[in-house]
């Protein structure tokens, strides 16, 4: 019923091509993540699905019918925006069943979809509240409210938490999990926040350049990415990336395995490098900045010859502090490799990866 199909989508305005002919599959029940930076055509692709925009080519099948031109009120689908939208004269109860009004539902029939909305988000005790009583979190969960309550066949959300703090943003990322598991309804969810992408999807589709680059399951994404923009995108922190050129010293040629002509560029994450011997470790270099967290620190290491330090992961209370040489051991079967186009190689020792 909440399946939904993109076939070639493209969508231009005037002469600039903002989608690039997309091509995706979204599973009846599942949580999806579009996920990439700023102006990578992440939104417009979620307003395509909405009938908010337009599609200058392509289909959009949702369930078991085209939808490419019908308009966003015929297609069962509700969403969710940045902005709350709530109507500030309006009650939370109000609020929630103006749908339902517009549609000529009687008033049990709001009653009891208000209610049983209001149980599953705990805003049982704020439903006479005005907009301007509740606190961000709870307007969120209001115009989430409002979109239950139309029992629609997918939930659209366009980077609802974004306007929420820190401590407000974990909690809601919970509590949408606990609804997308309760509700068992699709859910397409647009993000620039990798984190939520990561917590929340049970897949991931990474655009860029109005294209997607990757998709699949967050882990599979930040095991094996494709090529290096997903590689540095997927991942808090980010994944180091070492371009061979320098790599001149008997040492460091030690960290390209035989059989691996092609590459240009080595990917590692923080947590798959440990410190060592400077003397004797395949890199070394000098500390320029250490991040003490508690449970972890993040180790920033200057090297030669490298434009960017190499950030490594030391769990527990290291004491390690800038201006020390230290050396880095790779761990090699976590070692990503990428051609001069930024696409990835497989590791000749690896043959599975």
């Amino acid at each position: 019923m909440g399946a939904i199909s993109l076939r070639e989508i493209r969508k231009s305005f005037g002469s600039v091509e903002i989608i690039k002919g997309v091509d995706l599959d979204i599973d009846d029940g599942s949580f999806v993540v579009f996920v990439g930076p700023s102006g990578c055509g992440k939104s417009t692709m979620l307003r395509l699905i909405a009938g908010l925009e337009e599609t200058t080519s392509g289909e959009i099948v949702i369930g078991a019918k085209n939808v490419t031109r019908t308009g966003p009120d015929k297609r069962g689908l509700a969403m969710v925006f940045q902005s709350y939208a709530l109507y500030p004269h309006l009650t939370v109860r109000e609020n929630m069943s103006f749908s339902l009004s517009i549609a000529g539902a009687d008033r049990q029939t709001q009653d009891k979809a208000v209610a049983t909305s209001a149980e599953i988000l705990q805003l049982e005790k704020l439903l006479e509240r005005k907009p301007k009583e509740l606190s961000g979190g709870q307007r969120q969960r209001v115009a989430i409210g409002r979109a239950i309550v139309r029992e629609p066949v997918a939930f659209l959300f366009d980077e609802p938490l974004s306007n929420l703090d820190a401590a407000l943003r974990v909690q809601m990322r919970m509590e949408l999990a606990r609804l997308h598991k309760r509700l068992g309804k699709t859910m397409i969810y647009v993000t620039h926040d990798q984190v939520e992408a990561m917590t929340l999807a049970d897949k991931i589709v990474v655009f860029n350049g109005g294209a997607i680059q990757q998709q699949g399951e967050p882990l599979e994404l930040y095991d094996k990415p494709c090529n290096l923009f997903v590689a540095t995108f997927i991942g808090s922190p980010k994944m180091n990336i070492i371009d061979c050129a320098p790599f001149t010293s008997e040492r460091a040629a030690r960290l390209v395995p035989q059989g691996a002509s092609n590459v240009s560029f080595l990917g590692i994450r923080p947590e798959h490098i440990h410190l060592a011997d400077p003397g004797s470790a395949a890199l070394a270099g000098t500390v320029g900045v250490a991040e003490h967290l508690g449970s972890d620190s993040f180790i920033y290491v200057d090297i030669d010859g490298l434009n960017a330090p190499v950030n490594v992961r030391v769990t527990g209370g290291a004491r390690i502090k800038a201006g020390e040489q230290v050396g880095l051991e790779f761990n090699t079967s976590n070692l990503h490799l990428f051609d001069h186009n930024g696409n990835r190689v497989p590791y000749p020792r690896f043959p599975q990866q």
